[in-house]
């Protein structure tokens, strides 16, 4: 028998492309989401910088930083896709996630 939680799960994971959803808690959307809008602020101080022609250097810092930003979002989100869908989806003996896993983190290490 699933629990609740467990058929929430399996409610958004499974099946057709187009019907998958994340289930993240309140706490880990909040958490992605302060983080964006920390990321989208120093986008537009970068703009900012470029447009007053601030020089190159430290524009390229601001950039390195907004990456490293970006890349902590990223692992943050990997991490419990990992540990809910890719789990829960192997459980239900779809190995096709795994290929889409490793597509998709080929793409975050380019």
């Amino acid at each position: 028998m699933m629990d609740q939680n467990t058929e929430q799960n399996a409610d958004t994971c499974s099946g057709d492309h187009s019907e998958r959803k994340s289930h993240h808690s309140d706490k880990v959307k909040n958490s992605l989401i302060s983080r964006l809008n920390r990321i989208e602020g120093q986008v537009r101080g970068i703009k900012g910088l470029i447009e007053k022609d601030t020089y190159c250097d430290d524009v390229l810092n601001q950039i390195a930083s907004v990456q490293s930003a970006l890349n902590g979002v990223g692992k943050l989100l990997l991490e419990h896709h990992m540990k809910s869908c890719v789990v829960q989806r192997i459980q239900e003996g779809d190995q096709e996630v795994l290929t889409e896993l490793m597509t998709t983190m080929n793409k975050l290490i380019k």
